[in-house]
């Protein structure tokens, strides 16, 4: 499809507009500074390398392998307000709402190298990141409705410090995003019978235009219904899977094999150490959800053209809808097309 159109996402009930003759317009806007001079294994200065004191006066053990801690800047507390913050003296007017929230939130440090991002980590120290996402999950989820794992990666993505790391929100809520998929998913199994995103997974392996890698147990694809230009839905295709801890062990080696996969991919694309946001989502922990969740993990790119231009969420996209220009399959084919070498170890 060469002219405008629109895609429905099934995941959220939202609409992309897609313009495919716009990836022609010229480029005389934003360049971002490309990605800084290569990181040391090891930096003093970081608040996040093994050994080194913290900016909220913690030190770190000298971890050797996967290292978890509580965020010392935790947007969520699991405790509510003080006795001596002060209430308000009187209701608010019931169209300014608010409620409470507690929760915890926590910061993972992939590996104690400072300069080692998921894609040049080794599958093997890869599934011991796996391993803590699903050990985090599962002690958060005994006490909080949702459990957020995510990673910024870049600091094109607002990442506030380049030691490869994630984070984990766990909160008593059930966010925004999470619930539009919870409503999307429900009606699709009640309408349908299945499980929508494993009917929608073996719909693209059949298609197979959109489709990134894939191995026994996963498919990474460029959702039809992408917004950013390099988006990816990553998908365990082979079973009802809905949450992380329902992985079997060889569904999370081929977990980390396929992180691998893809992320050299992504770095691959412009050589370059390609920045995103990306998260998990896992069925919310409330009673008879699991039934039509399945498992899937979202990973965000901003760059569009090159390393140094990205795409702007802006105008259009934040009065009507979002709107893309290079179409999902011609994406997925460019990532294909990638090696699965990683460029900086290819060019040693």
């Amino acid at each position: 499809m060469n002219h405008p159109h629109r895609r429905f996402n099934r995941l959220s009930g939202d609409w992309v507009l897609v313009s495919p003759h716009r990836s022609q317009r010229p480029w005389q806007g934003k360049v971002e500074r490309a990605a800084g001079e290569a990181r040391p294994p090891h930096d003093p200065l970081c608040y996040l390398c093994a050994g080194n004191e913290r900016a909220g006066g913690e030190r770190n053990p000298p971890y050797t392998e996967t290292h978890v801690f509580t965020n010392d800047f935790a947007a969520l507390l699991p405790a509510g307000p003080g006795s001596a913050e002060r209430e308000p003296a009187a209701e608010p007017p019931r169209l300014l709402e608010s409620r409470p929230v507690r929760g915890e939130c926590r910061v993972i440090c992939f590996s104690p190298r400072h300069d080692l991002t998921l894609a040049r980590m080794p599958v093997a120290a890869i599934r011991g990141v796996v391993d803590t996402w699903l050990r985090e999950s599962c002690d958060l989820r005994s006490r909080f409705a949702w459990v957020q794992i995510f990673e910024n990666k870049g600091e094109i993505m607002g990442c506030s410090n380049p030691h490869p790391h994630g984070q984990i929100w766990a909160g008593d809520f059930i966010p925004n995003e999470a619930a539009k998929e919870d409503a999307a998913q429900k009606r699709w199994t009640e309408s349908n019978g299945g499980v929508l995103l494993l009917d929608y997974a073996r719909t693209e392996a059949e298609c197979g235009d959109r489709v990134v890698v894939r191995n026994k147990s996963w498919t990474a694809v460029v959702p039809w219904w992408a917004v950013w230009p390099y988006e990816i839905l990553l998908i365990p295709h082979a079973r009802h899977v809905p949450r992380l801890i329902d992985l079997t062990a060889d569904e999370q080696d081929d977990l980390a094999e396929i992180l691998k996969r893809l992320l050299t991919r992504y770095d691959n694309l412009f050589e370059s150490d390609f920045p995103y946001s990306m998260g998990w989502h896992e069925a919310p922990n409330a009673p008879d959800l699991e039934g039509w969740w399945q498992l899937h993990a979202h990973f965000y790119p901003p760059l569009l053209r090159s390393a140094t231009v990205k795409k702007f969420m802006v105008g259009y996209e934040m009065l009507g809808e979002a709107q893309r220009d290079i179409t999902p399959e011609i994406a997925a084919a460019r990532l294909r097309n990638c090696d699965e070498s990683h460029y900086l170890e290819a060019h040693t």
